[in-house]
């Protein structure tokens, strides 16, 4: 299962860094009481305490509320909890019922805008960035959130025209590492999308280096390490992949994305027992739909189906336990229905609901998928062509699209489709590289890479 590149997280020129705040009391944050030591109390949840005792002291700060609900939404990002957005905008709505008229509103209007960004109100968050833009106030990171929205409604030049305008300002020179780390991140991840691979990740490691340059948080450095790992085992390259995923951990421990992408990775190379710890440990961080959903499909590859099963019904209680998990998690959940035939109709339901609500690629593949599953050959053949238009190289697009136009008759296209998908990455997922390659022996042709191989063992064998 996959729902696609992960999202941007809020925007971290915005959010409030503070390594070192000493709470003015002890009183600990009892909800997350069962996480991981790493996890369950750092320097983020000082920073809460200590504005919550400011707000406390003086109700009617606005600045104390705004430095509030960033903190909140920093530790969002750590965790992956998006219970934690719905505290940020409750104190960045007090904030901007406090002050929103005068350009001090500006910072709490785009706090709010990336809360809205995280739940997927595209719409809203660029009306609240556009009026923080509004007031002039000279800081332009707020372009990388109306990147961010235009790339998730589809608008991919729009998207590089807000990505231009994230350039350093003599005016504001200690920005510089921050805003350098926004444009490469964001334009990073439009080159992926747009097939443009190998810049991409240029950009991506360009970006790390500006995080570190900047001390930006220790989340921050690691989910940047995260993307290019993401990226590199799209592409095949499991070494690498590997090594990003370990200097994510490195500096942020027990981070959840680069977790599940190292279990991601071990199963790719049939370590399972390892991989099913690895999900685990994830899990234990934050139950991701998409992180149980692949921890079941490890324990139906080896062949306990029971534990299988077990983690598909917890997918979908997780995905719908709230009217925001149904928002955030709708594109996931329709994915997961299709990849394992479960509520096919429902799954395209929830895929043309998500359409409404974001055109990018990875959605117009959810749509494909969907289609193709309930048997709509000819619909999910003009969405894959959709979600193909850019040249994205991910091998699951490829897959998808080689298996809708397979079930059309469309074998020399579902050759090409598949063969691309194993090219990229010869194992890039769990069932389905098999299924690529049983496909592909079943219209009469191997996938290119033994193709090749074979090639030069009947050159050497004509030496001979």
């Amino acid at each position: 299962m996959s729902g696609g590149a992960p999202a941007f997280p809020a925007n971290p020129a915005t959010i409030l860094t503070v390594n070192s705040v000493t709470a003015p009391h002890q009183t600990k944050i009892e909800t997350y009481s069962a996480l991981p030591p790493s996890i369950r109390y750092n320097p983020t949840d000082g920073v809460i305490e200590f504005f919550q005792w400011r707000v406390g002291l003086d109700p009617t700060s606005y600045f104390d509320y705004d430095r509030l609900g960033a903190a909140y939404m920093q530790k969002a990002r750590e965790t992956g909890d998006i219970t934690y957005y719905q505290l940020a905008e409750q104190a960045l709505r007090k904030s901007l019922a406090l002050e929103s008229t005068h350009p001090e509103a500006a910072s709490a209007l785009a706090h709010i805008a990336n809360v809205y960004f995280a739940e997927h109100r595209f719409l809203d968050s660029l009306t609240l960035v556009r009026k923080a833009l509004s007031f002039k106030i000279g800081d332009v990171s707020e372009f990388g959130t109306i990147g961010d929205c235009l790339l998730n409604l589809g608008d991919y030049d729009g998207a590089r025209a807000a990505y231009s305008n994230l350039t350093p300002s003599l005016s504001r020179p200690y920005m510089g590492p921050a805003l350098i780390y926004l444009r490469e991140s964001r334009l990073g991840a439009l080159d992926f999308a747009e097939g443009r691979s190998h810049e991409s990740i240029a950009r991506i490691e360009r970006a790390v280096t500006a995080a570190r340059s900047a001390d930006m948080h220790a989340e921050n450095i690691a989910w940047t390490e995260y993307m290019l790992g993401f990226e590199y085992f799209r592409l095949g390259q499991v070494a690498d992949a590997e090594k990003s995923y370990d200097a994510s951990l490195a500096v942020y421990p027990d981070y959840h994305r680069a977790v599940a992408g190292l279990a991601e990775l071990r199963a790719s190379q049939g370590r399972f027992d390892e991989s099913i710890q690895l999900y685990q440990q994830a899990i234990s961080v934050i139950p991701m739909p998409t992180y149980i959903a692949e921890l079941g499909d490890v324990y139906a590859k080896v062949g306990r189906p029971a534990e299988a099963k077990k983690q598909y019904r917890l997918v979908e209680y997780i995905a719908r336990i709230s009217a925001l998990s149904q928002s955030v998690f709708n594109r996931e959940l329709a994915l997961f229905y299709a990849d394992h035939n479960l509520k096919l109709n429902e799954a395209l339901r929830l895929a043309r609901n998500e359409l409404a609500v974001r055109n990018d690629t990875y959605t117009w593949d959810t749509l494909a998928f969907a289609l193709y599953k309930n048997g709509q050959d000819q619909q999910a053949a003009a969405a894959a062509a959709k979600a193909l238009r850019l040249g994205t190289q991910d091998p699951l697009l490829f897959f998808h699209a080689g298996m809708i136009a397979h079930a059309r008759g469309e074998d020399r296209s579902a050759r090409r489709y598949l063969q691309r998908a194993l090219v990229l990455n010869a194992h890039f997922h769990i069932f389905y590289a098999d299924q690529a390659r049983r496909t592909l022996d079943s219209i009469g042709q191997q996938p290119a890479q033994i193709m090749r191989r074979d090639r030069v063992r009947e050159a050497v064998d004509g030496r001979h």
